[in-house]
């Protein structure tokens, strides 16, 4: 069976947008795609980098031949654009019929999916993680309802920071083989020290991994992400993909960032954040307010405080800003903290402490 039974069949029968600069590979005299031929005002010609008044590449072909390296899959399994965002709107495009389909959560986790399910018109299946913020598979699988096209497992979690098995993301998406999509994020996986699920993409069809930029590497204003997915399910969202989904000066930026020394760098990078992260999760675990600090493989560190908005807003005052994730179902109190330099670590404890004590 193909996973393209899985989508939407109109989707599938569309006849997608031709851009111009799909055409034009080879070309010297560029006349088919209304550009100006000039440079912008301000711009001066640079041989190594794309002219401005040029379209980009709508999946420029270096950048996808790095990411596809990086990530150890063939080419056609890469599909680039704005941030995991971009991805996880094209997927319940393609795949859920509005006022039929479903997508499962498990929260506490990124609230985009269910953002980008109601846009659609597709409505949204909660699965709760446990008392502990983790996964249960079997209990997942049982009871998914029949109208769900797409799980998402976000690992590790946002904003928890837990990481979903391997072996767990593996039983639930062969357990899903005919029914489902199974989108695995991997936003924060640079920070786990763990496995990748692209490993498991050959021998699953259904399995759909999100990468990004924007954390690890980062490029977060860039909005540089990618869908690891199956040739034909990367095919299919281009057909519903805007035509030039990245900016030339955000491809430039890229592969600047995806070169030998840039993954040096950004490995060195990872392992002070884990360090510091640890080093975190102990110090403040410490303090007599904090009720909680949870287990966490990304580069924050979800708190709960006795008193969680009065901790963030005497910490505003001080100008340091972190995230009052309450709404989230099981999170009442608690508080997002992201692993920044260590100065700007220590100037959080410092902060804190002086609260806690009145030094």
């Amino acid at each position: 069976m193909s996973v393209l039974s899985l989508a939407r069949p109109e989707i599938v029968a569309l006849q997608p947008y031709a851009s111009a600069r799909v055409e034009a590979d080879g070309g010297e005299v560029m006349l088919n795609a209304n550009e100006l031929p000039w440079l912008p005002p301000g711009a001066t010609p640079d041989p190594r980098s794309p002219s401005l008044n040029r379209y980009p590449d709508p999946q420029p072909r270096i950048l996808v031949e790095r990411l596809a390296g990086l990530y150890a899959v063939d080419d056609s399994q890469i599909l680039v654009g704005r941030g995991s965002d971009e991805a996880i709107d094209l997927l319940v495009r393609a795949f859920c019929r509005p006022g039929r389909d479903a997508v499962a959560i498990c929260p506490p986790t990124f609230g985009m999916y269910a953002i980008s399910a109601a846009v659609q018109g597709a409505s949204v299946v909660e699965l709760p993680l446990d008392d502990a913020f983790a996964l249960d598979a079997t209990a997942l699988v049982a009871r998914l309802p029949a109208s769900v096209k797409i799980v998402f497992l976000c690992s590790p979690n946002n904003p928890t920071g837990g990481l979903v098995a391997i072996e767990d993301i593996e039983y639930v998406v062969t357990a899903l083989s005919r029914r489902a999509l199974v989108v695995v994020d991997e936003a924060y996986i640079e920070f786990a020290d763990a496995p990748s699920a692209a490993g498991l993409l050959r021998r699953h069809p259904n399995l759909c991994v999100l990468r990004t930029l924007s954390k690890a590497w980062g490029l977060a204003g860039a909005r540089v992400g990618c869908l690891l997915a199956a040739a034909e399910i990367v095919a299919l969202l281009r057909r519903i993909m805007p035509p030039y989904p990245l900016p030339t000066p955000s491809i430039v930026a890229a592969l600047a960032a995806l070169t030998a020394d840039g993954l040096a760098l950004t490995t060195q990078r990872a392992a002070l954040v884990v360090s510091e992260r640890e080093r975190m999760a102990a110090e403040l675990a410490r303090l007599p307010h904090v009720d909680r600090v949870l287990p966490s493989r990304a580069n924050f560190l979800c708190v709960g405080f006795d008193e969680s908005t009065r901790v963030q807003r005497d910490l505003l005052a001080a100008g340091v800003v972190v995230r009052d994730v309450g709404r989230h179902p099981g999170l009442a109190g608690f508080l997002r903290i992201s692993i920044g330099r260590r100065e700007e670590n220590a100037r959080l404890l410092e902060l804190l402490i002086r609260r806690e004590y009145g030094t």
